[in-house]
């Protein structure tokens, strides 16, 4: 990935790098790492490159401009490409024509002229046609329902062909051209140096980074362990707590082994694939940033808006399953109106009301105003205003 940000991408982080790669001057980047369902890992990117406007910008530019419009299809038409590449039949051999092409090189490397071209192009149609091509499963029709008619959910089908790109006159939104709408859209410089299935896409509206937007959270927050596994995890955990002949009257202690056995027994659940596991104990990345970022623990930004304007949509009281409720409810040692030590967790704050100041005991015991970002920022001085959270 390191190599593909620099050798492709051109990016440089000293800003010396004034030609850039195939998508200009990238100016920033965030990738994050994940695993497939069967297991192996690739990488979501979001690029920035250096001029690009933002959709308000952009669309305005788009409507009134048609110099910059015309630009900047040529630019994307340039980058973006929808369709399989032609095949040549009296090409030399190519390895690719006998063995997966991604487990393999490109055309041979003796070759010279037009015999070279020739190969390369028969080799560019292999990939393309191996790794772009989408063939529907039964998984692209898992959304939908009985009786009603059939869609793919990757938006990938036959009919899906657009002759030439178009700007909706009235958002600005751009529909590129799409010659096969099976193909997933992919850079030609990219996927001949990467030799994998890829897709890239153009953010320039609203519309569109809000969906990807959403898109990127979602998949990124998505726990790899299903609830119904997880509550199970948890029921088997408790109850061999409870069985256990524990002496130990710490109820605290208790505690601790209680979170520690649920801990276990829900890690034991999580699936794990072989390149995860090698992953993990080589110590590689699971991202990669041009930039350095501070945390935000968002869940007091969160509670704050929701005490000022509640969301009907997150905060709904939905019935608790007898069985969840069992296991949940088990007495560990009976010991319900023990008064339990003070026990150190994090993140675990009470909301004070407009007219209180929170306070809290540093180590040596002294009171001291408790303080964190969220209230940093409420209070910041009139001169960082316009400083965004």
């Amino acid at each position: 990935i390191k190599a593909f940000i620099s050798a492709i991408l051109g990016h440089d982080p000293t800003g010396k790098n004034i030609d850039g790669g195939i998508l200009g001057i990238v100016k920033a980047y965030y990738g994050c790492v994940e695993a497939q369902g069967r297991g192996s890992l690739h990488c979501h990117l979001l690029v920035w490159v250096e001029g690009g406007l933002n959709p308000n910008d952009l669309k305005d530019r788009v409507l009134k401009d048609e110099e910059f419009k015309s630009r900047l299809i040529d630019f994307l038409e340039d980058t973006i490409s929808t369709c399989v590449p032609d095949d040549v039949p009296d090409a030399p051999s190519v390895q690719s024509s006998t063995f997966h092409p991604c487990s393999v090189r490109g055309a041979p490397v003796d070759l010279v002229g037009d015999q070279l071209q020739a190969a390369s192009q028969k080799d560019f149609h292999n990939l393309v046609n191996s790794c772009q091509v989408h063939a529907h499963t039964k998984t692209c029709y898992k959304y939908c329902r009985d009786g009603e008619a059939k869609f793919c959910r990757f938006d990938l089908d036959e009919s899906n062909v657009q002759p030439d790109t178009i700007v909706n006159p009235e958002t600005g939104e751009i529909e590129l051209k799409c010659s096969n709408g099976l193909v997933n859209s992919y850079n030609e410089t990219i996927i001949k140096a990467v030799r994998c299935n890829m897709d890239i896409k153009f953010i320039g509206s609203g519309a569109s980074a809000k969906a990807i937007l959403y898109y990127i959270t979602d998949y990124i927050t998505k726990t790899q362990l299903k609830a119904h596994v997880a509550y199970a995890a948890l029921e088997v955990a408790i109850g061999k707590v409870g069985c256990a002949d524990d002496t130990t009257n710490d109820a605290a202690l208790r505690a601790k082994k209680v979170l520690q056995k649920c801990a276990f027994s829900m890690i034991s659940q999580q699936e794990l694939s072989a390149q995860q596991v090698c992953s993990y104990l080589m110590d590689l990345e699971d991202h990669f940033t041009s930039h350095s970022f501070r945390r935000l623990y968002w869940s007091n930004v969160e509670r704050y808006i929701n005490d000022i304007e509640p969301s009907p949509e997150c905060y709904v009281t939905s019935p608790i399953d007898e069985s969840v409720e069992d296991a949940i409810d088990v007495d560990i040692d009976e010991q319900e109106d023990t008064d339990l030590p003070d026990v150190d967790i994090e993140d675990v704050t009470c909301p004070a009301t407009e007219d209180e100041v929170r306070v809290t005991v540093d180590p040596s015991g002294v009171l001291v105003a408790d303080t964190d970002v969220l209230n940093d920022y409420l209070f910041r001085h009139k001169d960082l205003v316009n400083i965004c959270l």
